[in-house]
């Protein structure tokens, strides 16, 4: 074999001799086979020219998981979320200042420079995005508390919860031809936060993109050693060296994911195994849009922007266009005026090319004979169809397919629902009414995506809870969106990206569940000490570092609240003593906020309530009084009071009764880029027979180290 130079000092952008090897990066370094007998040379896709040959003849499967195992494991372990999320968007800057060699290379792909910004640019987007919500949603910890603590023992010394901690094995990444760039990234990104090292295997027809993308990468000499590793070609014997630890994270064809999960260890060894796959994606035409209505012109803008992006190579595509049956062939017809006034097919360096080439001379044939089986199946080529004009484009020696329609006089034709033209084609269903347009979008077997076209919220409450058990997303679409929305085909960082049954049956993205993918949650039972150690936060019950007025003013311990980030330590607490609560009080909160709810101002009707002993204290005029009993009111390193959440009021509060607050730092969150961090404290008012009044938590920012202006 040969092995190229280490990742600190690889040669960028990563242009190769099209005679070239394309290089893999393995445990370390770029390796690329010596006389390999078995080659697949990879081919311009507008052009025909040779690209790249590719071979992984003798690489090395169990070094690579090895690797990613010992060193990806050390090296990402000894960051927190919150350092991991950084490191991404400072990766995602980096990419953002090299994308113009993606762009170049990407041309070769047949995608057009508008194609690039859904691929590149979205692939930079989705690590912008990941780190902000990483930052803003995880603690700078390593452990993520999933849910509530629940009271295992009457007297709370035996707690439970449920928490979530990285995998400890390698992520694998199977990816399609279409996104090279953002197909790897969206995986990438939230098993980086989670603290899982991965392992890319990029389709064979567009690799040569990937491979430069993880060059550059590897060449901004962000990522911890370990972190990324990248198979250009086939993968092998990969999934023989998986197991429990691991998760295989796939997208592509239907049958490659069955193969995929069928595999042995995907079966018997627990290796984690979630598909995104092909799927025979809707648009439907509500029945009160019609061709006079915004809803219309915005449904066949929809329909045709999904026909000739990435000239239709997208797992989201629209693949069937469900409307009344009335309106078929003025859809019809709306669609090949909208195509004939957008779509220019040719080479994507063209300038007046709107619509590139499919990827591969392959892929040309694939699209072609599905389009013919559907000609077959009684499907009418409305305009395109194969033999159809191929614009500015190559015929001969580009992989080149029209832009095409076809109508089905019978809407449950079988083959309509289940054959898949990867490429610019849909077909155009009829519908009689909203029930019978449900039926036919259910036909598909389970679908990434769905669009409703519709103004009428009550249409599309129908719609979602026909549809939304076949659909991973369903995007509604009308006047007041159609301008905001992000498209049908567009799957965002925030929400989940997936679908049931033929769509694959799983998920990514979905902000910070798909982190949770590459983690395992585990259901931690003990003492509130114990739990408090395990999670870094503090648990009610759980030992306390307590101040009082008393001993704050004898010289005996320090206000909380005049701990720096550096001093402060979680269980640090403070318990006031008690405030009487008077008639008065009640009446003037009552008549300076404006609150008069009968409650707290009529003797008679608050005593005839049967939550309430007499007229009693506004809940708010009780939590402000407990920031009156816990404020050290001086300048010091609490900066500001951010918010108050989980507020629940448990016991009323009457004239003559008292309240006393326990306020405990329950987590701690520096912030990785600023002289301050968030601060979590626990509240708890009680009266004067310690009975539980309120909790809550109260959250502050507190400087790091105390500043010069408050000492």
């Amino acid at each position: 074999m040969t092995v190229e130079t280490p990742a600190a000092t690889a040669p960028s952008k990563g242009q190769h001799s099209p005679e070239s090897i394309l290089p893999s990066f393995i445990a370390g370094s770029w390796w690329t086979p010596e006389n390999p007998q078995k080659v697949t040379e990879i081919n311009d896709a507008a052009t025909g020219e040779l690209v790249c040959r590719i071979s992984t003849e003798g690489l090395d499967t169990v070094a690579a998981v090895d690797y990613a195992r010992t060193v990806g494991q050390a090296g990402l372990g000894e960051l927190t979320f919150h350092q991991r999320a950084l490191i991404l968007k400072q990766l995602a800057l980096h990419l953002g200042q090299h994308k113009e060699p993606l762009y170049e290379l990407s041309d070769k792909t047949g995608a057009t420079r508008k194609d690039h910004l859904i691929d590149v640019d979205g692939g930079i987007g989705t690590l912008f995005a990941y780190s902000s919500k990483g930052r803003k949603e995880l603690p700078n910890s390593n452990v993520i508390i999933d849910g509530q603590v629940e009271q295992l023992s009457r007297d709370g010394s035996f707690i439970g919860e449920h928490i979530y901690t990285r995998l400890t094995g390698v992520a694998v990444q199977i990816n399609a031809f279409n996104f090279p760039v953002w197909g790897m990234l969206e995986k990438f990104a939230p098993s980086f936060i989670a603290g899982v090292p991965t392992i890319v295997k990029p389709a064979s027809q567009t690799a040569y993109v990937t491979e430069a993308c993880v060059r550059l990468m590897l060449d901004s000499g962000l990522l911890p050693e370990g972190s990324i590793q990248l198979i250009s070609g086939s993968a092998r014997d990969l999934l023989d060296q998986l197991d429990y630890r691991d998760h295989v994270a796939f997208t592509g064809s239907a049958g490659t994911a069955q193969l995929l999960r069928s595999h042995q260890n995907v079966q018997q060894e627990g290796v984690r195994f979630t598909a995104e796959t092909d799927s025979l994606n809707a648009a439907i035409l509500g029945p009160d849009a019609g061709p006079e209505t915004p809803e219309f012109e915005a449904f066949i803008k929809a329909v045709v922007q999904e026909m000739t992006a990435k000239a239709g190579q997208k797992c989201t595509a629209i693949r069937r266009t469900i409307v009344p049956s009335e309106h078929v062939d003025t859809v019809v017809e709306a669609l090949r005026a909208r195509v004939e006034s957008r779509a220019v097919l040719g080479d994507p360096r063209d300038a007046e090319t709107t619509v590139g080439a499919l990827a591969s001379k392959d892929q040309q044939q694939e699209v072609t004979s599905a389009v013919q089986r559907l000609i077959e199946a009684g499907g009418e080529v409305c305009f395109g169809g194969p033999g159809g004009a191929t614009g500015n484009g190559d015929a001969e020696r580009g992989a080149f397919f029209p832009v095409t329609a076809l109508k089905f006089s019978q809407a449950r034709t079988p083959e309509v629902h289940q054959v898949e033209a990867f490429g610019p084609v849909t077909s155009v269903l009829g519908y009689t009414d909203i029930d019978d347009a449900v039926a036919l979008a259910a036909l598909g077997g389970g679908s990434l995506v769905a669009t409703v076209a519709t103004h009428d919220p009550e249409t599309a409450a129908r719609f979602v809870r026909g549809i939304g058990s076949h659909h991973g997303r369903v995007h509604l679409l009308d006047r007041d969106d159609a301008k905001t929305s992000t498209g049908h085909g567009s799957p965002l960082p925030h929400l989940v990206h997936g679908g049931p049954g033929r769509a694959g049956g799983g998920e990514e993205l979905g902000g910070m569940r798909g982190v949770k993918h590459y983690m395992q949650r585990t259901a931690v039972q003990g003492t509130p000490d114990l739990l408090t150690g395990v999670t870094g936060v503090w648990h009610r019950g759980a030992k306390a570092n307590t101040a009082t007025p008393e001993t704050v003013a004898a010289g005996e311990a320090v206000h909380p609240f005049r701990k720096s980030l550096a001093e402060l330590k979680i269980g640090d607490q403070f318990a006031s003593g008690l405030r009487q609560v008077r008639l008065e009080d009640i009446e003037a909160f009552a008549e300076s906020t404006g609150d008069t709810f009968y409650a707290h101002t009529n003797e008679e009707a608050a005593t005839a309530n049967p939550f309430f002993p007499r007229r009693v204290a506004h809940g708010y005029l009780l939590v402000s009084w407990a920031a009156g009993l816990f404020v050290e009111p001086v300048p010091g390193p609490v900066l500001a009071n951010t918010g108050l959440e989980n507020l629940s009021f448990l016991t009323p509060v009457t004239y003559g009764d008292s309240i006393r607050v326990t306020l405990t730092a329950k987590q701690i969150t520096p912030r990785e880029t600023d002289d301050y961090g968030e601060v979590r404290w626990d509240t708890v008012l009680h009266n004067q027979n310690d009975e539980i009044v309120a909790t809550y938590d109260v959250l502050t920012r507190v400087a790091k180290e105390t500043p010069n202006w408050a000492e």
